[in-house]
C-alpha cells in the first residue's frame, strides 16, 4: 500500500514537473544536492535529551548552531516562508497562519483553506529560492514546503506535491530517495523534506510529554533511513543536507487562557486570527471603544497598534497585518469562549511568542561536503539561511534580509 502510494506520488510529482511554467536561464555548473529538512516545532534543546541519535551525530560532524532564531511571528507560515526567501514575515507577505488582505477580499487564508493555499498572489512578495535556482537552469523538489502548492511567479517547483498529513513521513523520504534516482537531466538538485508529527505532538501533549519523546525518537529514525539512503547510492558524502526548523514549543494550560470576550464585547470588531498573537480590525463606528478597551494593560497580555510592534520584531508595516495585534504572555493564549468550546481537545504547547525567549528558539544542524566538522556557530537569524542556500547551490541570491557571513565559519571554504 505504501510502495502504491510513493508510486502514485511520484506519478504526479513527474506530470507536474511536465507543466512546470519556469522560465531556465542559463545553466550554472550542477552543484552537488542540497536538501532543505524542516522539523516543524523542533525545539533548539530537544536536541539535549539523548533521544535523537542520528541527528546529534549530524550535529557532532558537521555545522550547527548553539540555536537558531526564527523570525516574528514565530509560527509555520510565516517562517518557512522565511527559510526559502530570505525576508521577514513583514516583507514576505506571509505575516500570518491566518491572514486576509483587502486586495484578495474573496479569500481567506488559512492552511486549511486549499484554493487561498494554491493561489500565488498570497506567495508573490518574494521569490523562493527554487523559483531562483529553476531560472538558473536547475531543477528543484519540494516534499512539502509552505509555498510550493502556487505557481509563485508563474512557476512550480519541478516536482511537487499537495500536503497530505496522511503521508508517511517515512514514505515522504522514499519520494526524496527516487527523485535522486533520476536520470541526470532530471534529477533535482535542490529538494525539501518537510516533517511535521514533532509540531502536531508538541500540540497535542505538551513539550514536555512522553509522545513528544516518541515523536523526536521517530523522526530521528526516519533521518536515519534517508543517510541509509544515500550511503546506498554512493552519495552520502556528496549531498549537503540542511536541517533546520520553524519554531520551538512552550507548555500552555487550561487554566492559562485570556477569554477576549470578557474586555471587549464581539460585536465591535472583527478578529483576524486567534492564539498567542491575536489580530483584531475595529468596526469603524467603534473604533476609539475598541482601542481605549485594548490597549490599556491588562494581565498576561499587551495589545497595541500595529506600528508600535518593537522595532527588533521588524513586524507591523504590512498590509496584511491587523491595525490592532495582542500578544500573550509566554505561557498564555488568547481566545473567545466560542472557540474554545468548538475545539476538540486543548493544545497543551503552542508558539507564536516572543523570537528572543528560549523556548522559541529553532534548530540548525548541516552537514556534507560544504561544511567543517566540528563547527559550533553562535546564534543566527532564520533570514540567514537563504544566502546559504543560494550559495551551496550556486545561484544569485535574489535581495533579502540575511547575511552568509554569519555561516561562514561553517564552511569548509571562507
Amino acid at each position: 500500500m505504501i510502495a502504491l502510494r510513493i508510486f502514485l506520488l511520484l506519478l504526479v510529482c513527474l506530470l507536474s514537473a511536465c507543466a512546470s511554467t519556469a522560465q531556465r536561464g542559463v545553466r550554472v555548473a550542477k552543484p552537488e544536492p542540497v536538501i532543505l529538512i524542516s522539523i516543524d516545532g523542533f525545539r533548539a534543546d530537544y536536541l539535549d535529551r539523548a533521544l535523537t541519535p542520528t541527528l546529534s551525530a549530524l550535529a557532532a560532524n558537521g555545522a550547527r548552531a548553539q540555536w537558531l532564531r526564527p523570525s516574528f511571528p514565530t509560527l509555520t507560515f510565516p517562517n518557512h516562508y522565511t527559510l526559502v526567501t530570505g525576508l521577514h514575515p513583514d516583507r514576505n507577505g506571509i505575516v500570518s497562519n491566518i491572514m486576509e488582505d483587502a486586495r484578495i477580499p474573496s479569500q481567506r487564508f488559512a492552511a486549511a483553506n486549499r484554493e487561498a493555499v494554491e493561489n500565488a498572489r498570497w506567495w508573490e512578495g518574494a521569490i523562493p529560492i527554487w523559483t531562483t535556482a529553476q531560472r538558473h537552469g536547475l531543477r528543484t523538489a519540494t516534499m512539502f514546503w509552505p509555498g510550493s502548492e502556487a505557481p509563485v511567479h508563474g512557476a512550480h517547483p519541478d516536482y511537487w506535491s499537495r500536503f497530505d498529513a496522511g503521508i508517511s513521513e517515512s514514505a515522504r523520504v522514499d519520494t526524496v530517495l527516487a527523485w535522486l534516482d533520476l536520470d541526470d537531466d532530471k534529477r533535482p538538485s535542490f529538494i525539501t523534506l518537510y516533517f511535521n508529527s514533532v509540531d502536531a505532538i508538541g500540540h497535542r501533549y505538551g513539550p514536555d510529554s512522553p509522545e513528544l519523546n516518541a515523536a523526536l525518537q521517530a523522526v530521528d529514525q526516519n533521518l536515519s533511513r534517508l543517510l541509509a539512503g544515500l550511503e546506498n547510492r554512493d552519495m552520502r558524502d556528496r549531498t549537503n543536507l540542511v536541517i533546520v526548523s520553524d519554531h520551538g514549543m512552550t507548555a500552555t494550560s487550561p487554566q492559562r487562557v485570556i477569554y477576549f470576550d470578557d474586555i471587549l464585547p464581539p460585536d465591535m470588531a472583527h478578529v483576524v486570527m486567534w492564539g498567542v498573537l491575536t489580530g483584531i480590525v475595529p468596526k469603524r463606528e467603534h473604533r476609539s471603544e475598541v482601542e481605549r478597551a485594548l490597549l490599556r494593560p491588562h494581565e498576561h497580555m499587551q495589545c497595541m497598534r500595529k506600528g508600535d510592534v518593537p522595532p527588533r520584531l521588524r513586524y507591523g508595516r504590512n498590509a496584511r497585518i491587523p491595525p490592532l495585534l495582542c500578544i500573550a504572555e509566554h505561557g498564555w493564549i488568547i481566545f473567545d469562549r466560542a472557540t474554545v468550546a468548538r475545539k476538540k481537545h486543548f493544545s497543551f504547547g503552542e508558539h507564536g511568542y516572543d523570537i528572543d525567549h528560549p523556548d522559541m528558539r529553532s534548530l540548525f544542524v548541516a552537514s556534507g561536503p560544504a561544511f567543517r566538522a566540528g563547527a559550533v556557530l553562535p546564534p543566527f537569524d532564520a533570514v540567514d539561511v537563504y544566502p546559504l542556500l543560494a550559495e551551496l547551490l550556486g545561484v544569485r541570491a535574489e535581495p533579502s534580509d540575511g547575511d552568509i557571513a554569519k555561516l561562514r565559519a561553517g564552511l569548509r571554504t571562507q
